[in-house]
């Protein structure tokens, strides 16, 4: 296989209540400045050719990490601007930015329920409409690393409090 070219075909997409990238937070538990304060409901519909038994022994694991594309990232550059911290650029790698060089995004979701072929989730930071690549069970031995290091991000939560992190630029209201 040629490593340098991947083709991937979604399990399913995301319903969530963001239709634009200033609608989401930047991370799926920091709600501050969305519409409603609270952590988003959402579900993840899964494609037909799937079969539901890949959905067995599911059941019971509280969180879900999500592997997405960035559907509507146009393009990527080897310097962003975070949104926290300092006015300066940092490399994309160091960051969560959506702009990058492979448009795929990781999310930590809380599983809420599972219907059939739809996962019910909440706390997402996802558009409506985004392909999901992937999922797999967060297991806490595993993936739960409280005293790592965060390099630059551990000289902002010094300057500004610890997480804290900015949601959206202005809250959105739907037209009236």
């Amino acid at each position: 296989m040629d490593a340098s070219a991947f083709t991937y075909r979604p399990i399913g997409f995301v319903r969530s209540p963001y239709a634009k990238r200033i609608d989401a937070p930047h991370q799926p538990t920091v709600v501050a400045g969305t519409e409603t304060g609270a952590p988003a409901e959402a579900t993840l519909e899964l494609e037909a050719w799937l079969p539901e038994t890949a959905l067995r022994d599911l059941a019971g694991f509280e969180r879900i990490w999500l592997i997405f594309a960035f559907h509507l990232s146009e393009g990527w550059a080897p310097l962003v601007q975070p949104p926290r911290g300092p006015r300066a650029k940092r490399g994309v790698l160091a960051t969560r930015s959506p702009h990058r060089p492979s448009a795929i995004g990781l999310s930590c979701v809380e599983l809420v329920a599972i219907e059939g072929r739809t996962l019910r989730l909440r706390g997402v930071d996802l558009l409506d409409g985004t392909p999901v690549l992937d999922l797999k069970p967060y297991v806490p031995y595993a993936d739960a690393f409280p005293g790592a290091r965060a390099g630059w991000i551990d000289a902002v939560d010094v300057a500004t409090g610890a997480h804290s992190a900015p949601g959206p630029r202005k809250p959105r209201r739907p037209p009236a």
